[in-house]
């Protein structure tokens, strides 16, 4: 089952982005229960959501956990190695385990590809 180990402990650097202040930890399933683990003093800027009044009231600020997971695995070092594709469907499995409904979930994860 698809879960995320630890809370998401944050301290903002600027405007727009924050470091991991500890771990940030999720199983996946998509990832055969692979354990990904953020690293403290990781760098995000959550779920970049444009500024656009409505655009930010639905979908802004709702998925800071699963940003970062995203965030981390999009990159080209991260621990698993995964394809871009395999980086945005955990991003939707993770909002999923995160209890995020549908109509949170699905536009997100369209942005995002």
């Amino acid at each position: 089952m698809s879960k995320f180990l630890t809370n998401l402990v944050i301290e903002q650097i600027t405007d727009k982005i924050f470091s991991l202040i500890s771990p940030l930890i999720y199983q996946s399933d998509i990832l055969g229960g692979f354990k990904v683990e953020v690293p403290t003093g990781f760098q995000s800027d959550g779920a970049s959501v444009p500024r656009v009044p409505i655009a930010y009231m639905l979908f802004g600020d709702r998925a800071h956990h699963e940003a970062v997971i995203h965030d981390w695995l999009y990159r080209c070092d991260s621990i698993p190695l995964v394809s871009f594709e395999t980086a945005n469907d955990v991003f939707l499995e993770a909002m999923k385990a995160r209890g995020k409904n549908w109509f949170i979930r699905w536009p997100m994860y369209l942005g995002v590809k």
